[in-house]
């Protein structure tokens, strides 16, 4: 067993206790025989749910003294929940991480796989799973990274702009083998150590959304290319801890993410703003003209013009000082 790669698999929680230990348990059924535990991050949900997972893993005969539940203390969204865990767990060594979404539950041999395909694939960085609804229907989760063009074919909904884009177009169709992607949704994401010792963790000024975007890009900069492992499934309800399923309106969060992943990795977020407002007009006249339902949140055009407007003086750092590090030592002292 000495031999063998260990494996810390993270799950953070918010508000969704009872899920949380199912996945959990899904996942600790996938682990048997690895080397490796589980920390649950309870991302200071203040609802009782540190108490009902801790009081669930006493009685819970599947743990195996493997799984352990703690308190962040700080919502700092998922980034940071995330790199909570990471770093507890960092303290009994780890050569792998694996990042499970709350609402996802790996199905057979799911783990196994993501594991031995970074094994014997050692220039991989980070792989990812199949995710599939309750109902088996496939979820998109295989993606280019976001560009001034993909905000432009994404916004406008156009035919023929989408094939003059075609290598643009961020959402990529279902992969039906493994291959090589841009970035994973993380819902089921291993990464090896070395990528996170070489390029930090989640950066955390990512409240939600984009964070997962920002660490793939970050890593094939560095080398360290992301694939989608066809073989690993993983059953994923989605939305339940954000609701983003019954939003009528983008948050501000969601902004704030946007605008500031491209301030970070593409110097402005000026022209792929004016991209995507220039598409969605696009998309407004072709609604008027060919009569087509409405497909955007209330109000999204005018909170991206807004959101963009009130934070046009806010610029992102760019240094990788600003991103967490594995080591909080190493941090305090760059």
């Amino acid at each position: 067993m000495s031999d063998a790669p260990r494996l810390l698999t993270v799950i953070l929680n918010w508000r969704t206790p009872e899920m949380t230990l199912r996945a959990a348990q899904a996942a600790a059924r996938e682990m048997h025989g690895i080397d490796g535990r589980i920390v649950i991050v309870d991302n200071d949900s203040g609802d009782g749910s540190f108490e009902m997972i801790r009081d669930g893993l006493a009685h819970a005969t599947w743990a195996e003294n493997r799984v352990e539940v703690v308190q962040s203390g700080h919502n700092g969204g998922f980034g940071a929940g995330n790199n909570f865990g990471i770093r507890h767990g960092a303290a009994k060594g780890f050569d792998y991480v694996y990042i499970l979404n709350s609402d996802a539950f790996p199905d057979a041999g799911s783990i196994q796989l993501l594991l031995a395909h970074l094994t014997l694939n050692p220039d991989v960085g980070i792989a990812g799973s199949y995710i599939h609804g309750e109902d088996g229907a496939p979820h998109v989760t295989a993606f280019r990274f976001p560009t001034v063009w993909s905000e432009l074919e994404g916004a406008a909904r156009l035919g023929v702009i989408s094939r003059m884009l075609k290598n643009h177009i961020v959402p990529l169709p279902i992969p039906p083998e493994t291959m090589r992607v841009d970035w994973l949704a993380g819902a089921s994401m291993m990464l090896r150590r070395e990528v996170l010792e070489d390029i930090g963790l989640f950066d955390e000024s990512f409240f939600l959304y984009f964070e997962e975007t920002d660490l793939c890009l970050r890593a094939a900069r560095a080398g360290w290319p992301t694939e989608y492992v066809r073989a690993s499934e993983v059953t994923h309800i989605g939305s339940v801890s954000t609701c983003m399923k019954t939003w009528q309106r983008m948050p501000s969060y969601w902004f704030d993410s946007r605008l500031y992943y491209f301030r970070k990795n593409h110097d402005s977020a000026f022209a792929p703003t004016l991209a995507h407002v220039t598409g969605t007009l696009i998309w407004k006249l072709r609604r008027i003209i060919g009569r087509k339902p409405r497909r955007d949140p209330n109000w999204f055009l005018w909170d991206l013009i807004r959101h963009y407007l009130r934070n046009i003086s806010n610029r992102a750092p760019r240094d990788r000082s600003a991103t967490p590090t594995l080591n909080p030592r190493k941090e305090a002292n760059t």
